[in-house]
């Protein structure tokens, strides 16, 4: 699933792209472990505090760049004979070409539906319709604000407009996508208290779904802000961003993510993600219960 870093870029400059699960999963999806390796540094001014201050410019890594960089090279992770290719977007992108990138390779998308409870995407119902249209396995996510409210109001709000599931094939778990603010200021919340709002949010999803929750985020910003908890690798897929050659190091608990997203443009719209499997576990996942 941007927040902060995008100043220089205009909306036709814009290109993105977008995602990881428990181990109870992994024979039935087909995934291999990812190497270890460097975590970028975060920094940044302080966020502030209050409304939502520009949700039409936040998304699925809309502030990774900005505040761990990238780098060049083509991803050599493991596996990647196996990997299935896949992106996010969001408004950003304006109409999505959906049988454009089903031809090129694409096989799955998620989409922004909500940031915190007051904003939906508008282009969520003709992204969610036209990609399901077109063949794609593809979810919703929401755009975490720890600031504005709890995680289960939010969760509430995200499931309420657009972030369900329905057993169908088609339909990935629902996708939290928590990050860095309008800087490194963990949105005001302590470790702890950090770790209570995810909880709080995924708990929620999972009663209005049945769905363990998806979650986006990178290394650096998890080990920062909830003290590189593990509490949530036993059942929520992990979906890494890190814009690089590999996945890098995982956060705590996690033996391997669910999805990475790779860089934040390329070949398909949005951010450039893989599922780490073929497209048979990408299929048992959206059938999973």
């Amino acid at each position: 699933m941007r927040d902060a870093g995008q100043g220089a870029r205009g909306r036709t400059a814009v290109r993105r792209s977008a995602l990881g699960i428990g181990c109870a999963v992994a024979a039935l999806a087909g995934v291999v472990a990812a190497p270890a390796g460097p975590a970028g540094a975060i920094g940044g001014a302080p966020h502030v505090r209050g409304a939502l201050l520009h949700p039409e410019r936040d998304w699925m890594g809309s502030s990774i760049a900005a505040h761990e960089g990238r780098s060049t090279g083509s991803p050599t992770a493991p596996g990647a004979a196996t990997r299935t290719q896949g992106f996010d977007v969001s408004n950003w992108q304006g109409t999505v070409d959906w049988a454009a990138a089903y031809s090129k390779g694409a096989r799955f998308a998620y989409m922004k539906a909500t940031e915190g409870t007051t904003y939906k995407d508008p282009t969520f119902n003709a992204n969610y319709t036209h990609s399901y249209n077109a063949g794609f396995i593809r979810g919703a996510y929401h755009f975490a604000r720890p600031d504005s409210s709890g995680g289960k109001t939010q969760a509430d709000y995200f499931v309420a407009h657009g972030g369900g599931w329905s057993k169908d094939g088609k339909t990935l778990p629902p996708l939290l996508d928590i990050e860095y603010p309008a800087g490194a200021a963990c949105y005001g919340l302590s470790k702890t208290a950090m770790v209570s709002w995810i909880k709080a949010f995924v708990d929620e999803v999972h009663a209005k779904t049945t769905r363990w929750a998806t979650i986006y985020s990178t290394t650096d910003w998890w080990t920062t802000c909830t003290g590189n908890t593990a509490s949530f690798a036993a059942h929520d897929p992990l979906f890494v961003a890190r814009y690089a050659s590999s996945a890098g190091k995982l956060p705590a608990g996690w033996p391997f993510y669910s999805f990475w997203q790779h860089a934040d443009s390329g070949t398909f719209p949005g951010d450039q993600d893989y599922f780490n499997g073929p497209l048979s576990g990408l299929r048992n996942l959206a059938n999973n219960t």
